[in-house]
């Protein structure tokens, strides 16, 4: 007989260690420093994409020891990883260096019909335009090019370490909201959207228009703030770039590229059709060295590999979550979604209140707003955060991001979301 109930809180307290040495990582990082004789494995207890696949291998121990090794497999096998391998597929190829050259190329582009100064528009337009994009090229897609074009123009530049919090956070912010212009973009939204009947319409009319408000406003306060330190920063270029890189993309295979991205997109549904793409897509990589560089599959694993832990230690929430959710009045569900989004994934908010019978449309709009607004308070509240810690911690002291000051740098633009999804009619 399997006992539920022990495993189940066993579980919730792995669940909440796991959190915690989340928010404590930056600390952990530090002892490396402090105690060079174990480095290895400081450094390795605080990367904070190793957090939750560890622990949900103490999971995975755990229910062996209650149960047996095939209870434990068992549920292994029940749960679905579509997400992590679509994470890491769309991470990998948008971050190859035609799709980066390309967006980098289109955000001149629109950088330059802005009347302010060049480094100053660039910002504004990345922090605006891309997670927007987000909705169409699917959230981790929108931020691996948007973290990645931030690194390389912006955060790799002495700025003010309090500054560069203000953006990974505003970006997370962004993304997680920006992508609800379609209802296949933003997990939290792709959850429900096919059992609610959510098209782009509705989606546009009811929740689109109000995110991309507040997207557009955070973007625009965050540079207005930090227009001194942007103004001094040397100007990049796509040529400078390509001396760096070697040859220079032809259109063609940046087309290829956005081809391989796109149908990624297309059959995110079917993990046989987008991995074997993907395959095709490293093997048409390596025939082309020249238009190269190194992929990042390293930080795509690692990435992977925090999400599939998230869904393993997940797995097991459901029976103090979906109760917390049912019977709550449609204001109540709204801030209980953002609050409970930091501290699990708001994907799984959505669809656990998915499963509650006879909700109304109050009830569904309060529950998907709500995850999307506090899609930016940690690094797990939304599935492509853990992406943008990875391609951005380098930026940071110590290459680490502290948990708590990007949650405390993230209350403002949540709160502009908030206020866009609440306040306006």
């Amino acid at each position: 007989m399997v006992h539920f109930n022990t495993i189940e809180i066993v579980a919730t307290s792995l669940f909440a260690l796991a959190l915690l040495h989340t928010f404590l990582a930056s600390r952990v990082e530090h002892l490396s420093h402090v105690y060079p004789k174990h480095a290895g494995l400081f450094h390795l207890l605080g990367e904070v994409e190793v957090v939750f696949g560890l622990w949900a291998a103490i999971l995975v121990l755990a229910i062996s020891v209650i149960d047996s090794s095939h209870s434990a497999i068992s549920y292994l096998e029940s749960r679905n990883y579509n997400e992590p391998m679509l994470v890491f597929v769309l991470m990998v190829i948008a971050a190859s260096r035609p799709l980066i050259e390309a967006a980098g190329s289109i955000n001149d582009q629109l950088a330059r019909l802005l009347p302010l100064n060049p480094m100053v528009a660039r910002f504004l337009v990345v922090m605006s335009v891309m997670p927007l994009l987000g909705s169409f090229i699917t959230e981790p897609a929108a931020m691996t090019v948007a973290a990645l074009l931030l690194r390389e123009q912006f955060l790799r530049h002495d700025l003010p370490p309090w500054f560069k919090y203000a953006t990974i956070a505003t970006l997370f912010v962004n993304i997680s909201i920006g992508g609800a212009l379609t209802p296949f973009a933003a997990p939290p939204v792709l959850m429900v959207a096919a059992k609610w009947d959510w098209d782009i319409g509705f989606m546009i009319s009811q929740i689109g228009w109000r995110s991309a408000l507040a997207v557009s406003l955070n973007a625009a306060v965050l540079t207005w703030i930090g227009k001194r330190w942007l103004r001094a920063l040397p100007p990049n270029t796509q040529v400078a770039d390509q001396k760096i890189h070697g040859k220079k993309v032809p259109v063609s295979v940046t087309l290829i590229h956005i081809t391989f991205l796109a149908t990624a997109v297309a059959f995110h549904h079917y993990p046989v059709v987008f991995m074997g793409l993907f395959l095709l897509f490293l093997g048409y990589t390596a025939a082309y060295p020249m238009y190269q560089t190194r992929l990042m599959l390293r930080e795509a694993l690692l990435v992977a590999f925090f999400l599939a832990g998230l869904v393993v230690l997940g797995g097991l929430q459901a029976w103090w979550l979906q109760d917390l959710l049912t019977g709550l009045t449609p204001t109540v569900l709204f801030f209980s979604a953002t609050a409970l989004t930091a501290i699990t994934d708001n994907a799984a908010i959505t669809y656990l209140g998915s499963l509650v019978e006879g909700t109304d449309a109050a009830f569904r709009y309060a529950l998907v707003t709500g995850a999307l607004a506090g899609g930016g308070l940690t690094v797990i509240a939304n599935a492509p955060n853990p992406a943008g810690y990875s391609l951005l911690k380098d930026c940071f002291p110590e290459k680490t991001i502290a948990a708590t000051r990007l949650f405390l740098w993230a209350l403002p633009p949540t709160l502009v979301a908030i206020a866009a999804f609440l306040l306006l009619p």
